[in-house]
């Protein structure tokens, strides 16, 4: 029975160009001019040629539709020259575009469908051609999109494994092969839709809030009306995608080779594609028309101005309708000058927010407000009910006022430029001040005044309780940070029981918890026994409250009175780097990729904490067991209990009270209390070998040399076998050129730890060498402490589980 149906479809195939079946199997396959259809006759799949153009496609496009609209591509990049064009199911159970020569010119290209029963390829009314067995999907064209963006469809982007579902155009009507122009989901630090020019953005759509993309007007309401969807899920993958209630309506988004997004409906009445809405739509819409600190409004005769405080970089370019090169500050900040705090900040209402948003996660609008006030860098905030708190240390860039929409954008200003638009604002409230009556205000002043008194002393009399006078001295200021409850904290964490603790460090323990509206957190306790950790508490909070930076880890706020001091920090679900360089059965998860992206992420924080941040942070403890990492595997440096600011012009600096952990030290601080950037350079070329061995430095022996690991690694380069050093996990894998790639890293990380600080290179220069930027890299000289010292071999197991050193030395 099976065969005589087999039969009769084959022979519906052979005498028409199209049969009700929307179906293809290991005995029925699909010749040009022949075409399937959908089941509600929604979706053809067969071959095609593009207008002005004889190549054949095999493709899908719209069926109902009297225009024939392709929506997907198999073969856009290999087509069909001189002959007609077959699908079929292979005898390996794939998809293939075959010509009559049985040149294979495309495969969905899956491996191990030896095992499943007899493959079916199905064209759905959804337009998805789905290969499946026994109800399983094993290929689906969904997951390939070329040009379209159909309902249910998926646009997608694992930045951890460098994985991308985006948009591709065609490179003209006429030819469907890849184009220059790109659309997808970008992740550097927010979710919102761009589309590439290339590698260059063409357009952004603005932060994703859960309901709307803040940097599209308001009267942009298809993908409202379409319910767009982006979510994040547990293995850091970020997915957009839509659904249309109306699934009689078809409709779609689709990407033209001019880099349009348009979207398009059906209209049955006119019986042609309408758009609905598309962008690129106005000058405005380009990517950085204005340059950094311009703004944009298509609504005006000159479409570019400066924003407030700032004037053109080339006046004569700007006035000849080339904004590109942007504007500058006209009035230094007051911050910079390092006189006060005396900026603040100006009010832009319904604003397409600036691209490179650094998210702020748990703070209200004021709070927002305050953290950006007291931090030099920060240039501006925004504050939306979805999204939360944003805030921008970089330049300003893709500004754009919009005529209903968008959010309020507060812009940083001396307080000389804030002053000249004040006055009006003050005669005015002194007009409406004497209409509304001076006895009423007076009243609500005192009210006021009386609440914010009595906030101020409450909050006082907590810090007298828990400062001491060295406290004090160090001017932490516990108004800035968010405080929490004790309640708080322990109802997130159970009664910091045993089950929740992450782990025990040498000023207490480290609990996971989780507060009432779902935040995870990380809270560290600190150990009522401890007294050598109230300095490093108060150093902490003091420290990283102050900086910002997606490579560090971000303080949430602190819980302190007399008795207990607490930190919370966001939570990170990897945990630390050390618990899975380490281990084993877990470095299989560390691919070379992997490690080299958490590598250049530390040194991008150690750049921010040496050179970008206002502040000149030497960390003083940085190891493997302070590198949190997040749920992609990105890198977080912690534990800033042990750094120390440096002033402007400040190189170096001397203590008696050497910190750290033994076999990160630089010889120059643990022999003589000398610290400076160059001995966090010397931590970090510690930790990069760690990280290409897989190996620990401070338990690693070479018995018969008393090498230590980065001794033993001077002394494979020597012999030009640095390659022995390296984590067999790694020496499993043959992606091209990583071989050379994994060299250089070693070789940056013996120059790191070179025994003079003088000949190790900074951080900044770290960078270029790893990113092949400086192609010359010089030979290393002898690292310090190549051979294992019994002293502190001997000692290491005097410490915590960290192996920190805290060892007061005498004066010279």
């Amino acid at each position: 029975m099976t065969a005589l149906c087999a039969l009769i479809l084959l022979s519906c195939f052979m005498l028409k160009s199209s049969c009700t079946t929307d179906t293809i199997n290991n005995t029925i396959f699909l010749k040009d001019p022949e075409t399937i259809i959908s089941k509600n006759n929604n979706f053809a799949l067969g071959f095609f040629s593009p207008e002005n153009s004889t190549k054949r496609y095999l493709g899908i496009w719209y069926h109902k539709p009297s225009v024939r609209d392709v929506i997907w591509v198999a073969n856009k990049n290999k087509p069909l020259n001189d002959s007609p064009g077959i699908l079929r199911i292979s005898k390996d159970g794939n998809l293939e575009v075959q010509d009559n020569r049985n040149k294979i010119l495309w495969s969905s290209n899956v491996s191990g469908l030896e095992g499943f029963d007899s493959p079916t390829a199905q064209i759905q009314d959804s337009g998805n051609l789905v290969l499946q067995s026994g109800g399983e999907i094993l290929w689906q064209s969904f997951d390939h999109p070329t040009d379209s963006f159909l309902p249910n469809m998926k646009l997608s982007v694992t930045k951890s494994k460098n994985q991308k579902k985006a948009l591709q155009s065609w490179k003209s009507p006429s030819d469907p092969s890849d184009g220059r122009f790109t659309a997808g989901i970008d992740t550097f630090s927010l979710p919102q839709l761009v589309i590439w020019d290339g590698d260059y953005p063409r357009w952004r759509s603005g932060p994703w809030n859960g309901n709307i993309l803040i940097g599209v007007q308001f009267n942009f309401a298809d993908f409202i009306n379409a319910q767009l969807v982006v979510s994040n899920d547990k293995e850091g993958t970020i997915t957009a995608t839509y659904f249309y209630p109306n699934k009689s309506l078809l409709s779609t988004y689709m990407l033209n080779a001019e880099g349009i997004f348009t979207q398009i409906w059906w209209d049955d009445k006119t019986q042609k594609w309408e758009v609905e809405w598309q962008v690129p739509a106005t000058e405005c819409d380009i990517y950085g028309k204005c340059g950094a600190f311009g703004t944009c409004n298509s609504q005006q005769p000159t479409i570019c101005q400066c924003l407030k405080g700032f004037q053109p970089k080339n006046i004569s370019e700007w006035s000849n309708g080339n904004w590109s090169n942007g504007c500058l500050r006209t009035t230094n900040l007051q911050c910079e000058k390092r006189k006060g705090t005396d900026d603040g900040f100006l009010r832009l209402k319904m604003m397409k927010v600036p691209d490179n948003a650094e998210w702020r996660l748990g703070l209200n609008q004021d709070a927002c407000r305050s953290q950006c006030l007291n931090n030099c860098s920060c240039l501006a905030y925004a504050y939306d009910n979805g999204v939360g708190c944003m805030t921008w240390s970089t330049s300003l860039i893709d500004v754009q006022e919009f005529s209903v929409g968008g959010v309020d954008l507060y812009l940083r200003l001396a307080h000389s430029e804030l002053g000249i638009n004040n006055k009006k604002k003050k005669v005015l409230a002194a007009v409406m001040g004497s209409i509304i009556g001076t006895m009423l205000i007076a009243v609500l002043l005192f009210f006021l005044w009386r609440q914010r008194a009595h906030q101020e002393d409450d909050k006082k009399r907590k810090e007298d309780n828990f400062m001491t006078s060295d406290d004090k001295k160090s001017n932490v200021k516990f108004e800035e940070i968010p405080l929490f409850k004790f309640e708080t904290l322990a109802a997130a964490t159970n009664n910091f029981h045993e089950s929740n603790k992450l782990g025990r460090g040498g000023f207490g323990s480290v609990y996971k918890g989780k507060l009432e509206d779902g935040q995870e957190i990380a809270v560290k306790r600190l150990s009522r026994a401890s007294t050598q950790g109230q300095e490093e508490f108060m150093n902490e909070v003091k420290v990283i409250s102050k900086l910002q930076h997606r490579n560090l880890v971000r303080l949430l706020g602190c819980f302190v009175d007399e008795q207990e001091k607490m930190l919370v920090y966001e939570y990170m679900p990897n945990k630390s780097l050390d618990a899975i360089l380490f281990v084993a059965k877990k470095q299989k998860n560390l691919d070379w990729k992997t490690r080299f992206n958490i590598i250049e992420g530390i040194c991008r924080g150690l750049k921010y904490l040496h050179r970008d941040s206002r502040l000149r942070i030497i960390h003083r403890d940085l190891k493997a067991s302070n590198i949190l990492l997040d749920e992609e595997l990105s890198p977080k440096i912690s534990d800033f209990g042990m750094a120390r600011i440096f002033g402007g012009d400040q190189d170096e600096a001397n203590t008696r009270r050497v910190v750290g952990t033994y076999g990160y030290m630089s010889p120059e601080y643990a022999m003589e209390g000398l610290f400076s950037e160059k001995s966090d350079v010397f931590s970090f070329g510690v930790l990069l070998l760690e990280i290409l061995s897989g190996k620990r430095n401070s338990i690693f022996s070479d018995e018969e040399h008393s090498w230590s690991l980065i001794g033993y690694a001077w002394k494979l380069w020597n012999e030009k076998n640095i390659m022995s050093l390296i984590d067999p996990e790694l020496s499993e894998e043959s992606e091209p050129g990583q071989e050379e790639n994994i060299m250089r890293c070693a070789h940056v990380g013996l120059l790191c730890v070179q025994e003079f600080a003088t000949d190790r290179p900074n951080v900044p220069t770290v960078i270029s060498m790893l990113n092949g930027e400086i192609s010359d890299l010089p030979y290393p000289k002898k690292p310090g402490f190549a051979h294992i010292t019994q002293d502190i071999t001997s000692s290491q197991h005097n410490f915590s589980t960290n192996y920190v050193s805290i060892t007061d030395i005498s004066g010279r």
